[in-house]
């Protein structure tokens, strides 16, 4: 049996936004004037704002409604439609997942407008959403209208990126193409040569720009430019997972590209080696550092840059997803005068954030931090930070036997990569310097074993090593559309959950997709972490090299929680989803 749709007043009431006297005259007044519509009379009439009457409209009809000054449309959504059918049928795409296009329509139950948007953007699914026509017009404008002035020029190519809202600087994009193509552009000569002229053109200027904006704006923390055989793929790394924001002609390639490697003060004429570079970058009054790498490969140079925003590692402790009791912990660790704090986990699961985050806070006035890294990530005021560079001769163990000259209280060391760094380091925790390190290990416990491996002696180990942190990063749940749901509690039995009774169930929560996250059910990210303290105990089994399994056990007796462990807490405490710590946590055999 069908359920029968409120009406629009009877939402609006419902909702307290129009009183019962004010909906019986609206109703009286519409039955008096056939064909008015609703919407305008309210709006008109001042019972009702424009977002309001909208948001109640679309409720009314069955539809989703889009507040376009806070949701802004995504270039992977503006650039499969062209500009005639938008214009033709008033109709703004914001947001496109693979088969499946978001659009804003003035008349989002028109089945010819669907259709013909279907068929242009070859999306199988067009799910029709409702904005207020004045936002719908000002952002239409927007996405298609006047450009916005270039960033940069010949003369200064790493110019900083202008302020721009990610649909203002990803909005531009369509057009910019279509200038492109309308100039006849053809990437280069048959040897793959890009004249200097085309590669600072403003529309590729501008096009190179509207990239890096839309992904700043999108909380990116990577940028891929991935040719292909007939186009190049644009993807965004957000909250760590890759998805695909455009897809550029394969005739701007060669173009784009130099104009990047321009932007990084690379060598636009090697194209046969890896290259490495840095763009910075000033957006919105905020200060990024872009590293950016090139890569030959079968279709061209591949580009990813890495977005580092410099104010996320001044978040402190607090804000990185320690429970109170993990933190206490650590930060006795890193109290100590001497010894050797490691992190591990695999490559982009927060170890630099977390190192920086405890350098921030032993930085003051008493100590000399010095710091050796591959390459400096993020300036910290009052650390004297060290790059290497192979080439010159600077590598971590000759930066290390320098600093032991410079009277350090405290040590960081960007990764343990060899033996000879790794007995320095040693050294230095030994004359009573803390050292602060990083390693690519599995689990807390395995970074004992690793260094062994190395070759460096287990005596040393255990005299050295005072704690061991290792991490993932996982996926929040999104705050705007979290829900609760039940689930057998069998189900969180890999995670370590107790199961009383094989019928049990346990309230959990998950994101259903709303506006703010863009239908992905999550938005930000918090560490999960398992911290093992370093007793007599263990020490004695280092020395002694037992086997992994009787290490990990008597850490487990000194208190230390496995990554798994502390992800079933965020479970249940509705931070995060078993999918999501299933994902980064469980390895094979796990």
């Amino acid at each position: 049996m069908a359920i029968a749709r409120k009406g629009l007043l009877e939402i609006l009431e419902e909702k307290q936004l129009i009183t019962a006297e004010q909906k019986s005259q609206a109703e009286a007044a519409l039955r008096t004037a056939p064909g008015t519509d609703p919407v305008q009379y309210l709006i008109n009439n001042n019972l009702a704002t424009d977002v309001d009457a909208y948001r109640a409209k679309a409720e009314a009809e069955g539809l989703h409604f889009v507040d376009l000054t806070k949701h802004k449309p995504e270039a992977s959504a503006l650039n499969v439609v062209p500009q005639n059918v938008v214009s033709r049928y008033n109709a703004l795409p914001v947001r496109k997942d693979g088969p499946k296009l978001w659009v804003a329509m003035s008349n989002p139950r028109d089945i010819n407008a669907i259709d013909d948007i279907r068929r242009a953007s070859r999306c199988t699914q067009i799910i029709p959403l409702v904005a207020t026509p004045a936002d719908l017009e000002a952002e239409i404008k927007k996405a298609y209208g006047a450009l916005a002035p270039a960033a940069a020029s010949p003369g200064n190519p790493s110019a900083m990126v202008p302020a721009a809202n990610a649909g203002g600087g990803a909005a531009d994009t369509s057009k910019l193409l279509a200038e492109l193509k309308m100039g006849n552009v053809n990437g280069g000569d048959d040897d793959g040569v890009v004249d200097e002229e085309l590669i600072n053109q403003a529309p590729i200027v501008r096009l190179a720009n509207a990239i890096i904006v839309n992904a700043i704006e999108s909380r990116a923390s990577d940028i891929h430019i991935e040719p292909d055989k007939r186009n190049v793929r644009v993807r965004c790394r957000i909250d760590g997972v890759l998805q695909e924001v455009m897809s550029v002609p394969k005739f701007i390639q060669p173009a784009l590209c130099s104009r990047y490697k321009i932007m990084a003060d690379m060598n636009i004429a090697e194209r046969r080696v890896p290259q490495d570079g840095r763009i910075p970058i000033k957006h919105n009054n905020k200060d990024y550092d872009m590293r950016v790498n090139c890569l030959p490969s079968l279709y061209g140079e591949k580009i990813v840059m890495r977005i580092l925003d410099k104010s996320s590692v001044l978040i402190g402790l607090n804000n990185l997803g320690f429970y109170p009791e993990y933190q206490s912990v650590l930060e006795d660790m890193v109290a100590q005068p001497n010894g050797m704090f490691l992190v591990t986990g695999p490559t982009g699961s927060g170890k630099t954030t977390t190192l920086y985050s405890v350098l921030n806070k032993l930085n003051d006035i008493e100590k000399n931090i010095t710091t050796a890294e591959d390459p400096i990530e993020y300036q910290l005021s009052g650390i004297t930070q060290v790059g290497m560079n192979r080439k010159a001769g600077l590598t971590f163990a000759t930066a290390l036997r320098a600093y032991l000259r410079q009277d350090p209280d405290i040590i960081m060391v960007g990764e343990m990569r060899d033996l000879e760094t790794a007995e320095i380091a040693i050294e230095a925790a030994l004359t009573g310097h803390l050292v602060l390190s990083t390693l690519h290990t599995n689990d807390a416990p395995s970074a004992t074993m690793r260094l062994a491996d190395m070759g460096v002696e287990p005596f040393l180990i255990s005299a050295t090593v005072i704690g061991i942190l290792a991490q993932r990063l996982t996926r929040k749940i999104c705050n705007d559309c979290k829900e609760p749901y039940q689930v057998k509690a069998t189900e969180l039995a890999r995670f370590g959950f107790v199961v009383e009774d094989p019928d049990q169930e346990v309230s959990l929560f998950r994101g259903r997709g709303c506006e703010t996250c863009k239908g992905k059910g999550y938005r930000g990210r918090m560490g999960v972490y398992e911290l093992l303290k370093m007793n007599s105990e263990i020490a004695e089994l280092v020395v002694r090299r037992a086997p992994l399994a009787d290490i990990k056990e008597a850490a487990r007796a000194n208190g230390m929680k496995e990554l798994k462990e502390d992800g079933l807490r965020k479970i249940l405490d509705g931070h995060t989803t078993p999918e999501e710590v299933r994902r980064v946590v469980f390895t094979a055999g796990a």
